[in-house]
């Protein structure tokens, strides 16, 4: 190998190395956000859930009322 062929494949390698720290850094930035994203998913599953169950007592309540005024009406 002449001296030229040898600095450009030192080239190529400094090239590569500073790649694959910028593919690292690109890996734990994501993994982060990706952990983040987890955890919101998680949290609004979880008020979805509880939105869910107000729901359910709401429309429960409602019925409720809903027949006790039929039953008024109806002994009117």
């Amino acid at each position: 190998m002449n001296n030229t062929t040898l600095q450009q494949l030192e080239q190529l390698i400094d090239q590569l190395i500073t790649r694959n720290n910028q593919l690292q850094t690109d890996i734990t930035e994501l993994k982060e956000q990706n952990s983040k994203l987890l955890d919101e998913n998680e949290l609004l599953q979880l008020e979805a859930l509880e939105n869910e169950e107000k729901q359910k007592d709401a429309s429960t309540t409602l019925s409720s009322l809903l027949d006790k005024l039929q039953s008024a009406q109806q002994a009117s």
